[in-house]
């Protein structure tokens, strides 16, 4: 998870962190976590949100987005209700999409594009990269970053595979060799005695 790019701040009680204004939040108790209620409060972008809520309700606000990276730090987070915002489904969203493909499929269906007009009522799960158009940006420089490293990593793999299936080909023929090259050098050694 990229921890840089969640947004987060402390809450207060047994859980050590901060409810975000203007939401409200309830503990779960000790080892629970927190359940952030942020419905229907006229939320135009995320609030910072608490690393160890567990629940979050952020239906029927005015969210037309996700920045990139917010939902990474939530390691915690088991329900999570996004209903009734008017997604604008431009490069901007695809963070969202990609990130409710890993965590709940269910809550991604229930997404429909709010704009721009050609997309509009369109299930966000349904949305493919040719109607986001080039979407260069989207994703926080170190993505890109574990991209190449993982990329490099597979290629890496990849030879390594290469060459250990050559060294046994290899050593399979050395072997062979040796076995024939042993039964000339007896049938010579018996020719001679």
């Amino acid at each position: 998870a990229a921890l840089g790019c969640a947004l987060w701040v402390l809450l207060p009680g047994a859980t050590g962190e901060e409810c975000p204004s203007p939401c409200s939040c309830t503990s779960l108790g000790e080892a629970g976590g927190t359940r952030v209620d942020c419905s229907s409060r006229g939320l135009r972008s995320l609030p910072a949100l608490p690393r160890l809520a567990r629940g979050l309700r952020l239906s029927n606000n005015s969210l037309a987005s996700v920045p990139a990276g917010a939902l990474d730090g939530l390691g915690r987070l088991q329900e999570l209700e996004l209903w009734d915002n008017p997604w604008h489904c431009d490069c901007d969203i695809l963070y969202l999409k990609l990130w409710l493909e890993d965590f709940s499929v269910p809550a991604l269906a229930r997404l429909r594009c709010a704009s721009p007009d050609h997309l509009r009522m369109k299930p966000l799960g349904q949305l493919s990269g040719n109607e986001l158009g080039a979407c260069m940006t989207l994703l926080p420089t170190k993505c890109f970053q574990f991209f190449w490293r993982d990329l490099i990593l597979i290629a890496g793999g990849i030879i390594t595979l290469v060459l250990v299936a050559l060294a046994l080909k290899f050593s399979k023929k050395l072997v062979c060799q040796l076995t024939l090259g042993g039964r000339r050098l007896r049938r010579h050694i018996s020719k001679t005695h």
